[in-house]
C-alpha cells in the first residue's frame, strides 16, 4: 500500500531544503511497571485498621443485687433518644430539671459543656446515661455511641438503660409533649 507524502518534499518555496522532523513516541511502559511495584510494596507493607467494639455498661436484671452503683445528680447526664433523630438530655435528676432538645449535631458541643461543667463542680468525671426509646432508630443508637467515642469525654463505659419500662412518666410527658417520643 502507498503512503502520501505531505511533508512538501523537503523544499519550502524558497528551495530551502529542511530536514524531515521524525516523530517523537514515549515508551511509558517502564513508568507503569514502576507504579504498580509501589502500589504494591505500599499495600503489602502496611496495616489496616482493625475493628474494636465499645464497651457497654447495663444494668444487671437481678433486682436484689447489692453492689448498685449510685450516681451523684450532680454528675449525671441522661440522653433520651426520640424520633426523627431527636435528642432530649438532662443534667440530674428527671423532672427536677428541665431537658433540653437537639439534633445530633449540637449534642457534641453539650457533651463538651457538661464534661467541663461537671468537672469544675466535683472534680469527677461525667457519667452519661442513654435511653433509647421505641420510636429511635438503632441509626440513632450507634450515632449516640460515635459522638461519645469522638467527642473525647473519657466515658470508658457509658451506661445503656434499653428498657422501654424504665422510661420515667414524666421523661415520657415531656417527649409527648414536644413530638419526639
Amino acid at each position: 500500500m502507498a503512503e502520501l507524502d505531505t511533508s512538501g518534499g523537503g523544499k519550502n518555496k524558497g528551495g530551502k531544503v529542511r530536514s524531515k522532523k521524525q516523530s517523537t513516541k514515549v515508551d511509558l511502559t517502564a513508568m507503569v511497571d514502576l507504579a504498580f511495584l509501589l502500589i504494591t510494596f505500599f499495600m503489602l507493607t502496611t496495616s489496616l485498621s482493625k475493628p474494636s467494639a465499645m464497651d457497654i455498661a447495663k444494668p444487671d436484671k437481678d433486682p436484689k443485687d447489692e453492689n448498685k452503683l449510685e450516681l451523684r445528680q450532680s454528675q449525671t447526664m441522661t440522653i433520651l433518644l426520640g424520633k426523627n433523630d431527636r435528642i432530649a438530655w438532662y443534667m440530674g435528676e428527671a423532672g427536677k430539671s428541665a431537658p433540653t432538645i437537639e439534633g445530633f449535631n449540637d449534642i457534641q458541643s453539650s457533651l463538651l459543656k457538661n464534661k467541663q461543667e461537671v468537672k469544675a463542680k466535683t472534680g469527677k468525671d461525667i457519667i452519661v446515661i442513654i435511653k433509647p426509646t421505641d420510636a429511635s432508630t438503632y441509626k440513632n443508637f450507634v450515632d449516640i455511641m460515635d459522638e461519645l467515642s469522638i467527642t473525647k469525654t473519657n466515658i470508658n463505659a457509658p451506661a445503656i438503660d434499653d428498657d422501654p419500662n424504665h422510661l420515667l412518666d414524666s421523661e415520657k410527658e415531656f417527649m409527648k409533649s414536644k413530638g419526639i417520643l
